[in-house]
This record gives structure tokens, sequence and C-alpha cells, in this order.
């Protein structure tokens, strides 16, 4: 059975679902109503959903980067064919509800907190798998033609106050000194005149890395690779329990169940907290707030002055994410709310609007033709986790990128296809051990990310 990925579901988009209390995800709905979806077109078929008990060689649970990569790894590499299980419709999830930037890390930490956490060698050693990841990602867009209109140049992390200089100078210097990495200071009247005349910038960091792109025209030119490579995808067909017994993995969907012996969780935010225990609590999902305005006319064009077309970002702690996008609309993102029920408040698309008429002025109250939000999986000490989960043979999970997902999750999947092949990946800090379990504590931290969000403000926008 084959049907076409970007498909009307059979419910509507319930905006306010919430990874930490709803118990169920799938199947059958509408995508968030995302530019990304909005504008993809024809999109690659996939496998429709599981419609009978079957034994596989591996299963991936989750169609976003990660498991598509992953898919794609595996058949590259280690000639397994995998099966992917999706709960609702390919890349559901974060994959096309993020802001589209390619950045050069992984989690939320900078490079000197590397050094601060780990040491100078180790830091070293994660900017090089980094480096690696980057160039694997174009790789993957170039040689099978994705066509997801990649916008190079750089990423540009843009001081949106006098007081944040300081630290990107020292981060600048350290990037160049320490790990030879050609990383620049840009002063205000050169990011007004060659990147953008965001009335709010004190100055810049400028990074060679930094790629934007259509989220989901990635995400759907993978599920086209990773068939085109053997991969089966199977969508609406949400892993409603796992158990594992005489060396088997038993995964129950609503048509069939799945019996494989590897299994590699790729899920994102999304897993709901029942999926199994091993996987339980090692998040805690924080939402973003993304909108995309109509098409800009010449005259605002040239007000905002955005010359640069790869990502931007402000330095705030809950920072805006921008760029002007190929169709000559703005898209600017941020964190947001705290609970799903809380996510259609007006306040906090306010909030964007707010920004875009602080950083460009000429576009206050300029109208918006898409709003969305959805979840980021934030571990609890900002850094991302590939590894196998000890007591459960077999099993493996890639989680915890906190908004740095769109290009390290094709060197994500890649290594999680290294474990399932049962191949050694290297010895670096975000590789081999577990995530931290939160158990009960999980949803109670939302009461001091509450405080942490009036704390992050008031620091962010005091002089």
């Amino acid at each position: 059975m084959q049907v076409n990925a970007k498909r009307l579901g059979s419910k509507p988009f319930d905006p306010h679902y919430d990874p930490l209390t709803d118990r169920t995800l799938g199947p059958g709905s509408d995508y968030a109503p995302t530019y990304w979806i909005g504008t993809a077109g024809e999109t690659p078929e996939d496998d429709g959903p599981v419609t009978s008990d079957m034994d596989v060689d591996a299963v991936v649970i989750g169609s976003g980067y990660t498991g598509l990569s992953t898919a794609i790894h595996l058949a590259k590499m280690h000639g397994i064919k995998a099966t992917v299980l999706e709960a609702n419709g390919v890349a559901y999830g974060c994959s096309t509800r993020n802001g589209g930037q390619a950045q050069i890390s992984a989690g939320r930490l900078k490079r000197s907190q590397w050094i601060e956490r780990w040491d100078l060698p180790t830091a070293r050693a994660l900017h090089d798998e980094m480096v690696e990841a980057f160039d694997l990602f174009r790789g993957l867009v170039r040689d099978h033609a994705i066509a997801c209109e990649p916008q190079d140049g750089g990423h540009y992390y843009i001081a949106h106050k006098a007081s944040a200089m300081p630290s990107l100078e020292a981060e600048t210097r350290l990037l160049n000194d320490k790990f030879g990495y050609g990383a620049r200071i840009l002063g205000r009247e050169e990011v007004l005149e060659t990147v953008a005349r965001d009335m709010e910038a004190h100055g810049a960091m400028w990074e060679p890395d930094g790629t934007g792109i259509h989220a989901a025209k990635l995400a759907f030119g993978y599920l086209r690779v990773a068939r085109e490579l053997g991969a089966t995808v199977h969508t609406d067909s949400p892993v409603q329990s796992w158990e594992y017994k005489d060396g088997v993995h038993h995964l129950k969907t609503p048509r069939g169940t799945v019996r494989t012996k590897r299994v590699a969780v790729a899920t994102a935010a999304y897993a709901p907290r029942g999926l199994h225990p091993r996987v339980k609590d090692r998040l805690l999902p924080i939402m973003s707030n993304s909108v995309v305005t109509r098409v800009l006319t010449a005259d605002e064009l040239q007000s905002i002055g955005i010359k640069k077309l790869s990502p931007l970002t402000d330095t705030r702690t809950l920072r805006n994410y921008y760029r002007l996008l190929p169709d000559n609309r703005l898209q600017i993102g941020s964190r947001a709310a705290i609970t799903g029920r809380d996510a259609s408040n007006p306040a906090h698309l306010k909030g964007l609007c707010d920004a875009i008429a602080r950083k460009f002025p000429a576009l206050a109250g300029v109208d918006l033709d898409y709003s969305w939000w959805g979840w980021v999986d934030v571990s609890h000490d900002m850094m991302p986790r590939i590894t196998g989960m000890p007591d459960l043979p077999g099993a493996y999970y890639s989680l915890g990128y906190g908004g740095n997902g769109v290009m390290y999750s094709a060197m994500a999947g890649r290594r999680l296809a290294q474990l399932v092949a049962g191949e050694p990946i290297p010895d670096l800090p975000i590789y081999g051990n577990e995530l931290k379990h939160e158990g009960w504590k999980t949803p109670f931290r939302r009461l001091g990310q509450w405080g942490l969000y009036q704390l992050y403000h008031y620091r962010d926008e005091r002089k």
C-alpha cells in the first residue's frame, strides 16, 4: 500500500497537545499548520499504516530528521533495511515545526561551556564532531539532490543590547584561538549595512557554518532517499505498547505487532511518557512558537535591509531566531508557553509581533500568513545523547538536541545506525551514556521553568 505523505488526517490537528500530560499521540492527525507544510508541494509516498504482525530486521520509532537519517545510514553503511514507525504523518513533530536553521551545534551549550563542563581536549573533539556533522548534512542534501532551498552563508549571532558584546567577543577569541575556527566580530554599522537593519543590533558574532533550509522539504527529501534505499516508512502506526521477551522487542501498533531484535528511538519531544520506562522523563519538552509574514513589498524589503539569508539569532536567553525566506517573507520564532493548555494564548503571538516591530519598525503590524508552535526536546543537562539502554538489549535512542537538531540530526542518525548495527562510535560525552532520569520531578520542573522565564525576560530586556 502506498499513500501520499502530505494528506489530510482523519482528525483535526490538536494545537494543545502536551507530551507531559497527554497519554497518546495519533494516529490520524492533520499536520500542524506551518509554513513548511503549506508550501512543501508534492511529497514522496510512504508505506501506509502497519496492517499485520511482522518480523523485521530493525525498527526506527519516529520519522523525523533523526529517524529518517538513521534509516538512510542503516541502508547505506550497513545493508540493513529499516522499518520506520510513525504515529501520524511523516515528520509530524519537530522536523516540520522548527525554524529551518542549521547551526554548528548540538544541545544548548557554547564551546566555552563545553570546556567548563569537561576539558579543552574533549571540547575540541566535540567541535570536530560538529564540523564533520555539518559536512555530512551538506553532503546528504547535495548528493541526493534534496531540494530544500538551502541558504548557506554562516550564522550571525546578533547582540540585542550593548552589554551582550563582551561575551560574543570572548567566545569569538576562544573559537579562533582554541578551536582554529574562523569566527569573527562585526560592529553595529557593519551588521546594519551588510547583514540586516535590525534596530536592536549592537554588533554580532559570525560563524562560518550556518544554513537556512525549508524544513518540510528537507524531511520529505530524507523520506524519498530512505525509501529508495529500501526502508519502509509506516505512518499512522503509533507504538502503543513495547514488550521485550526472549530476546525480541514486541512493538504493538493499532493494526499489528512488529517484532525485531533492534530498536532505535528517534521521537524527540513527541514520545508519549508511556512509550517505555527507559526513555520516560529523560527530557523536558519546551515549546517554541514561530510566525511567517505575508510576502513583503519592495519598500519593506529595502527598509529591513536583510542581505544575508542564512540564520540570524539574537543574544536573548529566550532568543529570537529569524531570517528572510526565499519568497520574501520574514520568519521569526522564540520560546513561549509553558504548557500545551496555554499554547494558543494571544500573549505569545503578541510577543513575536512585538519582536518584529522592535527589530524592523517598518513591519510593525504586518499581516501574518502562518503561526504555529511545537515542542523542543531539551535535556536536563542541555546536551543530547545517542546511546544504548543498558538493561534493554538491542535498544538505543537519540534525544535532547534542545532546538539545534536541523543539522546535527544527520550525524545523530548516522551514529544511531552504527549502534544498531553493532559498531563502535566515537568516545565523546554525548555518546554511550544515558540522559539523566528525572522521574516524578519532570512535570514539576515546569514550575521552575515559569520562574526562570521571568528571570530570563528581566535579564534579556535590562540594558
